[in-house]
């Protein structure tokens, strides 16, 4: 309903605004002429309101935020997706304040961030065969854009 109001067809228009006595090819190619720039800055227009328009009915859901992933770097096989973050307590086998006869030193079994303590919240997953070096400041803009400001996130390829 609202899109309607948007909608003007220069070329009617002017042919409808243009006295009878004047509507001649002449001065019809004439006007839509000078009209051209005006039909260009609402072609602009209203390609940046339906931008905002996307921008406004998408936020920092898991739903939404998979949506404009896939859109904007996988809009043919829609293959990107976003996991929980991993949530691992920390194990140890023996510490150093601990003085047991078999410490075994410094043992890393996963990454410093999959740990609940120091982890992420959620993890965007790519597929194996995405070229990530290429596009990994936009994906990670537009994931900024929508998340919330306290959520962590880390980006992997899939398994």
């Amino acid at each position: 309903m609202l899109d309607k109001i948007f909608e003007v067809d220069f070329n009617r228009l002017i042919s409808l605004n243009l006295p009878v006595d004047l509507r001649q090819l002449k001065w019809l190619t004439w006007l839509q002429c000078l009209v051209s720039p005006v039909k260009m800055i609402d072609s602009k227009f209203k390609a940046f309101r339906s931008a905002n328009l996307y921008t406004l009915a998408h936020n920092g859901q898991v739903c939404f935020l998979r949506k404009v992933l896939n859109d904007s770097f996988d809009p043919g096989l829609r293959r990107i997706y976003i996991a929980e973050g991993s949530k691992y307590d920390r194990n140890y086998i023996y510490t150093n304040a601990e003085k047991q006869p078999k410490y075994l030193g410094k043992m890393y079994l996963r990454q410093a961030s999959d740990y609940a303590d120091s982890g992420v919240d959620f993890r965007v997953i790519i597929p194996i065969g995405f070229n990530l070096n290429a596009v990994i400041h936009q994906m990670k803009a537009a994931i900024d854009f929508y998340k919330l400001a306290s959520k962590r996130y880390k980006i992997e390829y899939d398994e």
